[in-house]
């Protein structure tokens, strides 16, 4: 979507009804967000251009409905967290949490690192680079309640890279695609066998339409 100028501008779409009631007063923060998705997100190859007229409900809106299966107050990463998704519209949606972005490639980073320091209104945001299974962001991002991930790997690869994270009781809210639940099944004694325990997919976001997603979510036991 551009606004027709020669020089091909996006113009960022306008927020669909249901994302005040999403955000309340940050709705302002998340247009915001929206608008470098539209823009520097394009640009720097971290959304494609065809996917400028969908981002609330696609992108945005769907990022945020994870915000249903967060316990209050939680300390959650992002991992692999890429142009911020999930986790910045879960951040902007919950400002109870506190959220850290773990991301390994350098140019998300400086992107993540340039939407954290315009949207988060305190020091409970921050970017780690590196990947989930890396000791050094192990330590660095300290006891965690909730790990989420959009569309990062197959759940059982996920789990391996996140275990370091995942302290016993502390959940894995994975956002995945429709061939990741049909094969949900079939994984589960695989995801058992590593430790994880309550696997269900939770549907969230039924009032937001288009935007209403599946996740998948699993708490590490014991072991």
């Amino acid at each position: 979507m551009t606004d027709g100028s020669p020089d091909g501008v996006a113009v960022p779409p306008e927020p669909p009804a249901t994302a005040a009631g999403v955000f309340g007063d940050a709705l302002p923060a998340a247009q915001r967000y929206v608008a470098r998705l539209a823009t520097d997100g394009v640009t720097r190859g971290l959304i494609g251009p065809r996917e400028v007229s969908r981002l609330w409900e696609r992108h945005v809106l769907n990022s945020a409905a994870v915000a249903e299966a967060v316990p209050a107050g939680a300390r959650v990463v992002d991992v692999g967290s890429g142009a911020g998704l999930p986790g910045i519209p879960l951040g902007l949606a919950r400002p109870d949490v506190t959220l850290t972005l773990v991301e390994p490639m350098a140019r998300r980073v400086e992107f993540l690192e340039e939407a954290v320091a315009d949207l988060a209104g305190s020091s409970s945001w921050r970017v780690v680079r590196g990947r989930a299974e890396d000791r050094g962001v192990v330590s660095s991002v300290g006891p965690v309640d909730v790990v989420t991930a959009r569309a990062v790997a197959p759940l059982p690869r996920l789990v391996g890279w996140c275990r370091g994270l995942l302290r016993p009781g502390a959940q894995l809210v994975a956002l995945v695609g429709a061939r990741a639940l049909e094969e949900l099944p079939q994984l589960v004694p695989e995801l058992r066998a590593a430790g994880m325990r309550d696997i269900e997919p939770r549907a969230v976001g039924a009032s937001l339409g288009d935007a209403a997603t599946t996740v998948v979510v699993m708490t590490r036991g014991e072991r």
